[in-house]
C-alpha cells in the first residue's frame, strides 16, 4: 500500500512502525472473511481493510471524524484477521498505534470519558474489582436488566486434590514439587474467579510444579493498552517485571497465565517496553518465558496426573488471544484430548465471542449479537459444560449460557484423585 504519512508523524517511532505495516496490506479483502463485525454488519469501514483505510487517511492528515472513532472502536481486536492475512500485516498494533492518535484528534462526551476512566482506574485493580462486585450484588435489583443479566455470582471456593492434600507416607520425594513458577494472578480472574488458580496450582502440584503468587502484581496493562492509556500500561508492565525479576533470578522457570488475554499482552511486553531502555532486555526475558498454561501442560508427562475417568462431554471455546495472538489452539485440544477429555462438535470456532476485554460493555448491542452467535456455535452438539482458557470469555458466555461454563484446568482439577485410575 502506498503511503504519505503526515512528516511529523513519520519521524516519531510510532509513525515508522505504521508506515510498514500500511506497506504490507495488499487490499486483497482476505481478512473481512474472518472479521466477526464485518459478518455482522457488511460495511467496509467494519472490516480490518477498512479500518486500515481509515487510519492510513488519519496519519497522512485527512478528515477525521466520530464515525472514524465509531468504526475503529467496533474492532474487537481479536486477530482473527492477523490469521488471515497471507501478507503478515500487523492489524493489533497498527489499531493501537491509530486508536491512539484518534483519541488526540476526536474529543469524547463528558459521558464516554467517565466511562472509560472507571474502566482503567477499577478494573486493573483486583480489590476494586471485588468491592464494586459485592456492592452491585447487594444492590442487584436497582440495576437495568441488561447489567443484571451480566453480573457474575459469587464463586464458592474450592479445594482441589493437590500433592500437599493426598497424606501420601513419607518419603514423598518422588512426587515433592521442585520446580518453581509464577502464577500470574491478574486482576479480574482473581477477583471473580479465584478457583481458576487454585486449580492450575492443584493440577501442577501433582507434575512435581509449585505455582507460587505474588501479591505486588498488577493488571498486564491490556485494558489501559486498548483504551488508548499508553502510558498507563507501561506503567503496570514495568511494575510487574520488577516484583516477578527476583524470583525469576531465584530459578522460576516460567510465568504460568491462565488467562490468555493476559498472556498476549504479556508476551508483546518488549513491544510495548521499546522505548524503556532500563527494562527492554527484561523485557524480552520475561516475554520468552510467558506461557500459556496449555503451553505448560503440553511439554510435561499428563500420565503423572491421577485423574479419574469423565463421560462429560464438553464444548471447547478457544479465544481468540489464544488462538490468533498467541497461536496455541492446537496445544489446547491437543492437551484436553490426552487427558480424556470428550470434546463436542463446534462451529465457527474462528469467530470472537463478543467479550473483548472492555468490548462487551462499550459495545453491548453487538457484543451481545456475537455472543448468541458463538453460543449456538458451541451448543450445537449439546454438551454438558463449555470450557474455556479467558476469564474475559468465560464470564460473557456464562452470562447467556444455560450450560455452565468454567475454565479448562477447573475440568482437570475436580477429577484428580488420590489414586490414579
Amino acid at each position: 500500500m502506498k503511503t504519505n504519512l503526515d512528516r511529523t508523524f513519520l519521524k516519531s517511532k510510532e509513525g515508522q512502525k505504521a508506515e510498514d505495516i500500511l506497506r504490507r496490506c495488499v487490499h486483497c479483502g482476505f481478512c473481512n472473511a474472518t472479521c466477526p463485525t464485518y459478518q455482522e454488519l457488511s460495511d467496509e469501514r467494519d472490516g480490518p481493510r477498512g479500518r486500515i483505510y481509515l487510519i492510513k487517511q488519519m496519519l497522512e492528515g485527512g478528515e477525521v471524524t466520530e464515525n472514524t472513532q465509531r468504526h475503529l472502536d467496533r474492532c474487537l481486536t481479536c486477530r482473527s484477521c492477523e490469521t488471515t492475512c497471507p501478507s503478515g500485516v500487523k492489524y493489533g498494533q497498527l489499531l493501537d498505534i491509530g486508536r491512539q492518535q484518534l483519541e488526540k484528534k476526536v474529543p469524547r462526551t463528558a459521558k464516554e470519558k467517565l466511562y472509560r476512566f472507571i474502566l482503567t482506574r477499577v478494573f486493573p485493580h483486583s480489590l476494586l474489582v471485588s468491592m464494586s462486585m459485592t456492592l452491585a450484588r447487594t444492590f442487584r435489583l436497582l440495576l437495568p436488566k441488561a447489567l443484571q443479566k451480566k453480573l457474575p455470582m459469587a464463586q464458592t471456593h474450592k479445594r482441589y486434590a493437590s500433592v500437599s492434600a493426598l497424606h501420601l507416607p513419607k518419603p514423598i520425594s518422588t512426587t515433592k514439587a521442585h520446580r518453581t513458577m509464577i502464577g500470574f494472578k491478574g486482576c479480574v480472574q482473581q477477583a471473580l474467579t479465584p478457583n481458576t488458580l487454585a486449580a492450575a496450582r492443584a493440577v501442577l502440584s501433582h507434575l512435581g510444579i509449585e505455582l507460587i503468587t505474588i501479591n505486588k502484581e498488577t493488571c498486564c496493562g491490556a485494558m489501559n493498552l486498548h483504551l488508548a492509556e499508553h502510558q498507563r500500561a507501561i506503567e503496570q508492565a514495568k511494575r510487574n517485571i520488577d516484583v516477578w525479576w527476583p524470583h525469576i533470578e531465584n530459578g522460576a522457570e516460567a510465568i504460568v497465565i491462565s488467562a490468555s488475554g493476559c498472556g498476549i499482552a504479556i508476551k508483546e511486553y518488549p513491544e510495548l517496553l521499546s522505548d524503556e531502555a532500563a527494562y527492554l532486555d527484561k523485557a524480552n526475558a520475561v516475554a520468552a518465558i510467558a506461557k500459556d498454561l496449555s503451553d505448560i501442560l503440553s511439554q510435561e508427562d499428563l500420565s503423572r496426573l491421577p485423574l479419574k475417568k469423565s463421560d462429560q462431554r464438553a464444548a471447547v471455546h478457544c479465544p481468540c488471544s489464544l488462538q490468533h495472538g498467541i497461536d496455541r489452539k492446537d496445544n489446547l485440544y491437543k492437551t484436553l484430548s490426552q487427558l480424556g477429555v470428550i470434546q463436542t462438535k463446534t462451529q465457527e470456532d474462528h469467530l470472537c465471542c463478543g467479550s473483548a476485554g472492555a468490548y462487551s460493555l462499550l459495545q453491548p448491542e453487538l457484543s451481545q449479537t456475537l455472543l448468541k452467535r458463538k453460543l449456538e456455535a458451541l451448543q450445537g452438539d449439546s454438551p454438558e459444560v463449555i470450557v474455556t482458557a479467558n476469564i474475559g470469555c468465560q464470564l460473557h458466555l456464562s452470562s447467556g449460557s444455560d450450560v455452565p461454563v468454567k475454565h479448562w484446568i477447573e475440568l482437570l482439577a475436580e477429577r484428580l484423585s488420590t489414586n490414579k485410575h
